[in-house]
């Protein structure tokens, strides 16, 4: 699976006449890539999320895997009790380790990582009605981005998806706003998939340069925008990783300081 492919969903009512593996959807390779998605798989991926997360992380990989298997399933090439050679001989993993003030989760199958994504360091009923007055908005955290290394990264499809659930959560509006920031990225996304050579792309910064001004509406970030923002992003990629210094890292980033500022 190359790295510009865009993970493919299961369909509900689609027809297989092979199971949905595990090259279909990750971009993995070797022995993995050839393995059914099993049920038990699945499930033992969504129980080390909760473990590790306390929940399942929305378009994460055991989410994805939960939808491949019941597919399976469902057209009658696997059975529910099945689990892959590979989780069954080498395990299923979810480790998380510290950049700046962020957690990073890695998920792997075996020795072959699924997934990559910052989390907020924030508990995970922390009401959002706590944060400080002065607590960083979803405006400010995207104008961060500019300033992060991600910056000149041409826009693609999941910067855009991340921008427009930033967006959403800062208007609480289910639709974008006409000429937005969502709009922008949207169209930038869009003309850097027909543009060639880097340089003449269209960049994170170029969009979210004055986040701020541009949104017409904001908001302090929490966990759970910060956790709608990494989904999207994620749901977007290929190798299901958010972007370091990207757009949700910069949401996670902020939903931790501001708890930080509110519990001190």
């Amino acid at each position: 699976m190359s790295q510009q492919q865009t993970p493919r969903r299961p369909q509900e009512g689609q027809e297989h006449k092979d199971p949905i593996k595990y090259g279909d959807i990750f971009n993995v390779s070797e022995d993995l890539a050839s393995e059914p998605i099993m049920p038990q798989d699945a499930a033992l991926m969504q129980a080390t999320e909760n473990q590790a997360l306390g929940q399942t992380q929305k378009g994460g990989p055991a989410s994805v895997m939960q939808s491949a298997a019941a597919t399976n399933v469902s057209a009658g090439l696997v059975g529910r009790g099945d689990i892959s050679s590979v989780a069954k001989d080498q395990g299923i993993c979810v480790l998380e380790s510290k950049i700046g003030v962020n957690r990073v989760i890695t998920e792997s199958v075996g020795k072959q990582v699924v997934g990559q994504f910052v989390e907020p360091d924030v508990p995970m009923k922390t009401p959002g009605s706590a944060l400080d007055r002065d607590a960083i908005t979803i405006g400010e955290a995207l104008e961060a981005t500019t300033l992060a290394p991600a910056s000149d990264k041409p826009v693609d499809q999941s910067d855009a998806a991340a921008i427009q659930a930033a967006e959403m959560r800062a208007t609480g509006k289910n639709e974008i706003q006409s000429g937005g920031l969502a709009a922008a990225a949207q169209s930038a996304a869009t003309k850097n998939t027909r543009t060639m050579g880097d340089f003449q792309k269209t960049t994170l910064s170029d969009v979210l340069t004055d986040a701020k001004e541009k949104l017409p509406s904001d908001k302090a970030v929490t966990r759970e925008d910060a956790e709608g923002v990494i989904g999207a992003e994620i749901r977007n990629k290929a190798d299901m990783k958010t972007t370091p210094g990207g757009v949700a890292a910069s949401l996670a980033a902020a939903a931790t300081l501001n708890q930080n500022k509110s519990s001190s």
